[in-house]
């Protein structure tokens, strides 16, 4: 009996070791993960003040000595004597602390994580290429390719990684290698022209041109224009009205003939409306020191480990310190001696979809400017994980890739079958140049000039000198359309819908040291309709626009303090304008909304955490909106249809009270009214939170434990490595733009100052280390959540003592 007892523990035991080193199906050989001696457990790392990390280390490759100083946050400070050195050692550094996040997001954007996590990444991949992620990379990195200096730098950059994995063994691979069951594969170029194709991709890649074409095709171009109207109710946009324009602008190409076209039967939710970012800048009139002050705060989602990385970049000619993006080299978003700069996401109409017509089933040619064209097909190959092969084809027009066919079904079904994609991102481009000047930039000429390269995404480039500029450009390359064109599906063979050429950069909106001392963006409209070009037909909503500008206007002396405090803001300005309305809809109300109501009431209007009445109030107005809408415009969910704005529900509650949109068209012999919505939109608020916790009104909903704000890791599910619940107020619309899964994603102060006393301040939702293992993988999130902010070390030189320096590292050639 013993001796089966042993063959079957031996067995067992064989069994176990055999299916624990091996993979199945897309699972990683967990074995190897759980291994004392090469898994997860030999990625803790010591503390920065451990001196047994000092020293030096060969680097083949460069040039000169590098030396890296880490302070205590783990921020490098990277010193050298040419750009080539400056770059390696960037990519290096950056790869050491977050190659497994660098690699991830570069093969999300190429459509290669079937090669990870195999077949249930098929058409999320099929999606990135049929969008032309990989073609647009090409082309932008034959652009970046052509300037010597952004071919330095992305060459070096690429070396610099690829020493340090050259470095890894099994052993030493980051965690997330491990646990997938996959090894790292060599930097190139492309790969850094693939990260900033997927911030094109996350910034600049939604649509609504089909569901725009459905109103179209149902309700005709009145109502179609009368309830989405081509400038807002309420805005304060970016260039203030009656800003001076300094050039004379080119007649607007001829309108194409109104399309509605055959349709597409598809739906998907709309692009993440936390998506945005506020920046502005003050002028000296308006600052304590009498010198300019900038402050950012881009919001994207937030994630572990974090987008950004922040870095200082010290070499001949740049001293520059910011947030820079881990895959691509210099600073993003930040200051030098002299400049400051940060961005936030225009929202141009730079995606159009042209209806094709094939001449026959073949697919080979299709119709435009009363010809035959011929079809381009570009071959694509997807490597599952375990081997097998997927072969695709994408059939490309002269306006850009057919995403997908009519017989398919698309991975985001916003996308119109049967249509042509002409996006900017598939251009030949050159954003390195304008972020390795931009570094260097030592006034308001040099941020101009650098500015010119840029292409997309079309981003809002704050600035503020020592010299006491301040200015604000909408930045990006935008194509010289007529009014609106683009705000509804176009008719591919018409050649007066095409393209026509693009806006002269120095016609793009922007203002110098406005009268009014200061200069900002949150993504609102860009001007107003003096403006004699089409960027857009719609933006963000204008509440945290409009919020920024009421605080600038009224500060003076401002200090560094001013600035981080109005990025905190958690006042609601959507409800300062119609919640006594709302209140005054409601005639008799019942007990239970008469207890709201006096919340309500009592309320001060900021969204702060441990408020009730932001949970009862946000809830309250998405119920309402969705009951006068959801009728006319979710009547069928195969022909998808955009819902009214905010905005424009707002102006018809206070302008229009008694419009026909307030009543429900599937109810018969009954008119609704605005009255009964709010009485009845109240009454399903209040049980949907009573469902939620379970109680009553109380503590329970306050509004931090019903937003939840949660900073995921970057693999769906890895809860383990997360930060989940984050006590934090905020929300969409507000200043401080916290929601769920999005906020600020970096903040930045910078107090600029004569003979190099710039101070600067920052702070990301997690911490430099893309390790869990680290000590810095999460340690700023709670400065972040308290809503407070870093002093940055801005060192002047390699040999400055400064006793927040916990490891230096020389890199020697």
């Amino acid at each position: 009996m013993k001796y089966f007892k042993t063959i079957a523990s031996l067995a067992i035991t064989a069994s176990l070791c055999y299916a624990l080193n091996r993979g199945w199906g897309s699972a990683p050989a967990f074995g190897r993960f759980l291994s004392p001696f090469t898994g997860f457990w030999v990625n803790g790392e010591k503390p920065l003040s451990d001196k047994s990390l000092e020293g030096s280390l060969q680097l083949i490759g460069l040039q000169d000595e590098v030396t890296v100083a880490y302070d205590e946050l783990g921020i490098p400070h990277i010193f050298a004597n040419n750009d080539h050195d400056l770059y390696m050692a960037q990519g290096y550094v950056t790869a050491k602390d977050r190659l497994w996040q660098m690699e991830f997001q570069t093969h999300y954007a190429a459509g290669r994580l079937t090669e990870i996590v195999g077949e249930k990444a098929l058409e999320s991949d099929r999606y990135n290429r049929r969008m032309g992620a990989v073609y647009g990379a090409e082309k932008s990195l034959t652009g970046m390719m052509e300037d010597p200096k952004s071919k330095v730098a992305l060459e070096a950059y690429s070396e610099g990684v690829n020493a340090y994995i050259n470095q890894l063994s099994v052993r030493t691979l980051p965690v997330e290698y491990k646990l997938l069951g996959y090894q790292p594969e060599l930097w190139t170029p492309l790969k850094s022209a693939l990260f900033l194709k997927n911030m094109s991709f996350v910034l600049a890649s939604g649509t609504d041109d089909l569901r725009m074409t459905n109103i179209l095709r149902k309700y005709g171009k009145e109502v179609a224009e009368e309830l989405f109207p081509n400038y807002p109710f309420e805005e304060s946009p970016i260039i203030p009205t009656g800003t001076p324009q300094d050039f004379t602008p080119l007649p607007l190409p001829k309108a194409p003939a109104d399309f509605v076209g055959m349709g597409s039967m598809k739906a998907h939710p709309e692009r993440d409306k936390g998506i945005g970012s506020n920046n502005w800048a003050v002028s000296g009139s308006k600052s304590a020191s009498g010198l300019p002050l900038l402050a950012n705060d881009p919001h994207l989602t937030l994630s572990l480990p974090s987008i950004w990385y922040q870095m200082q970049l010290v070499g001949p000619g740049v001293n520059v310190y910011g947030a820079t993006m881990p895959g691509t080299p210099n600073v993003i978003g930040g200051f030098n001696r002299d400049i400051a700069w940060g961005v936030t996401n225009v929202g141009a109409d730079i995606v159009d979809w042209y209806e094709v017509k094939f001449k026959d089933a073949k697919m080979n040619e299709y119709w435009h400017d009363g010809q035959w064209k011929k079809i381009t097909k570009r071959p694509e190959s997807f490597i599952m994980k375990n081997g097998e092969i997927v072969r695709d084809t994408i059939l490309f027009t002269h306006h850009g890739p057919i995403v997908y066919l009519d017989a398919e079904k698309p991975f985001k079904k916003n996308i119109p079958t049967g249509h042509a994609l002409r996006w900017i991102a598939h251009d030949k481009s050159q954003e390195l140049t304008t972020f390795y000047q931009l570094n260097r930039a030592k006034n308001y000429d040099d941020y101009v000039k650098a500015l010119s390269f840029y292409s997309a995404p079309a981003q809002n480039f704050v600035f503020a000198s020592n010299q006491g500029d301040i200015a604000l450009w909408v930045n990006g390359k935008f194509p010289l359309k007529a009014k609106l064109q683009g705000k509804y599906i176009l008719d591919g063979s018409d050649k007066t819908a095409d393209w026509q050429g693009f806006i002269p950069h120095a016609h793009n909106p922007h203002v110098k040291n406005p009268s009014r001392g200061f200069v900002s963006s949150a993504n609102q409209f860009s001007t107003d309709p003096s403006y004699p070009y089409y960027i857009n037909w719609e933006f963000a909503p204008s509440e945290r626009g409009r919020r920024i500008n009421q605080r600038l206007e009224a500060m003076t002396k401002v200090t560094v303090d001013s600035m981080r405090g109005l990025q905190n803001d958690n006042f609601n300005l959507k409800a300062n304008g119609i919640l006594t309305q709302l209140i005054g809809l409601v005639k008799t109300p019942t007990p239970k909304q008469a207890k709201a109501i006096k919340i309500l009431q009592a309320w001060n209007k900021r969204n702060d955490p441990d408020e009730i009445a932001p949970t009862i109030f946000e809830t309250w107005a998405n119920f309402l909106y969705e009951s006068v809408w959801k009728d006319e415009f979710a009547y069928d969910e195969n022909i998808p249809m955009k819902y009214p704005s905010v905005d424009k529900t707002i102006q018809l509650i206070k302008q229009n009270p008694t419009a026909k949109w307030f009543d429900n068209v599937n109810t018969k012999n009954k008119v609704e009214t605005l009255e009964e919505l709010a009485s009845t939109s109240l009454t399903a608020t209040l049980d949907s939170l009573t469902k939620w916790q379970k109680s009553d009104i109380g503590t329970a909903w306050a509004w931090a434990n019903y937003k939840s704000t949660d900073i995921k890791h970057l693999i769906p599910g890895l809860n383990a490595f997360s930060k989940m619940d984050v006590k934090i107020g905020g929300g969409a619309g507000i200043v401080n733009a916290i929601t769920e899964r999005t906020g600020p994603s970096w903040r930045m102060v910078v107090q600029l100052g004569k003979n190099n006393a710039v101070k600067a301040y920052g702070v990301i939702p997690g911490g430099q280390s893309g390790n869990p293992g680290s000590p810095h993988y999460d340690d700023m999130i709670e400065t972040w959540r308290q809503g407070k902010l870093n002093e940055l070390l801005f060192l002047q030189n390699k040999n400055e003592k400064s006793a927040r320096i916990k490891k230096t590292i020389k890199l020697t050639k």
